[in-house]
């Protein structure tokens, strides 16, 4: 549904050359949400900007719902008239919100269809339909100085559905918000992909998100995609950053016996209802040490990861690990000399 292929943005001044984004390469499926993740100056906004072409790209194509936006040009009228038939099947939703403080629930959310024509009886009709959606339907009359900040965030969010998108895109649209409203506006977002089939590339700072509301996700720094990949195929490698910081487990059990084996077990779907460690310590007789452990539930799946320290070195070690994997575990052998899965 969205692609991106070499994408590059450099802002130059003067004196000076900014590469915001560094030949990006990006796929997300269509239906699906897809998080974008990574600390500030990473490129994530100049990404989600680009997607639309509210920031033209220096160089590399972008491709959404078959459409290569990038081939079309706003210089001449006909191309024009197609980047801005493409770019309504994109909705946008804003971090601060964006709305016009003079005018009512109501009449925001009929803002963008004003601008594409719609009569006023079917933008009324067309407002209405969104205010319920998004559970705002008792707010229609009431000004943005009147809501709080979540309220805000879901009238952003009926607005941007106006033109029937394919594809939503959210910038930080939670960051403003306070834990509570935050789950809330991403229970929301999961249900319109799921009741809309929307398509929604969100960009965020914060790993909960992506863990709460994600199907796939990619990891920026610098201006570069350093990882990619669907939560679960990301949660089954050992050496993702992504899995390793949705579930931190510390560095206890780093230091480096050589008379001990340090495990680290990923578990996804039936597994975790499964008592594979007293199981092991049965069968084998041998005391097993949990020294960290962390379960959720991503992507609708129950997804966990586990460190446990057996004693004896990798060699003593190496059948019950074979069993652990006949269990359908995903088992690396932490490398003690710098804490990484051999």
């Amino acid at each position: 549904m969205i692609t991106t292929n070499g994408l590059t943005k450099v802002y130059r001044s003067q004196d000076r050359e900014v590469r915001a984004l560094d030949d990006v390469d990006l796929h997300v499926r269509q239906g699906e949400v897809f998080g974008v993740v990574g600390t500030s100056g990473a490129g994530k906004s100049t990404l989600i900007r680009c997607v639309n072409l509210l920031e033209r790209p220096t160089s590399g194509t972008v491709t959404v719902d078959g459409v290569e936006l990038t081939a079309l040009s706003g210089s001449e009228q006909r191309a024009g008239r197609e980047l801005r038939a493409a770019r309504q099947r994109i909705g946008m939703v804003f971090q601060h919100f964006n709305l016009l403080s003079s005018r009512t629930v109501q009449d925001n959310v009929e803002l963008p269809l004003e601008i594409i024509g719609l009569d006023r009886r079917e933008r009324r009709r067309k407002a209405a339909e969104l205010l319920d959606l998004v559970g705002l339907a008792d707010k229609a009359r009431s000004y943005p100085g009147q809501l709080s900040g979540g309220q805000k965030q879901r009238v952003g969010i009926a607005r941007a559905l106006a033109g029937d998108p394919k594809v939503l895109l959210s910038d930080e649209a939670t960051s403003a918000l306070d834990p509570e409203t935050t789950r809330s506006i991403l229970r929301l977002l999961r249900e319109l992909n799921q009741q809309l089939g929307l398509t929604v590339l969100l960009i965020t700072h914060e790993m909960e998100v992506i863990k709460s509301v994600c199907d796939s996700a990619a990891l920026m720094r610098g201006g570069r995609v350093v990882e990619a990949g669907q939560l679960t195929d990301l949660l089954a490698d050992g050496h993702s950053r992504i899995a390793r910081d949705l579930f931190p487990l510390g560095d206890f059990g780093t230091g480096g016996d050589p008379e001990r084996t340090v495990l680290e077990i990923t578990f996804q779907g039936d597994a975790p209802a499964q008592p594979f460690v007293s199981q092991l310590a049965r069968t084998y007789q041998i005391d097993i040490n949990i020294l960290g452990a962390a379960v959720e539930t991503i992507a609708g799946r129950l997804v966990g990861r586990m460190r446990v320290e057996l004693p004896g070195s990798h060699t003593d070690n190496v059948v019950p690990i074979g069993y652990l994997r006949q269990q359908g575990l995903q088992v690396d052998v932490l490398d003690l000399s710098n804490g990484a899965a051999a």
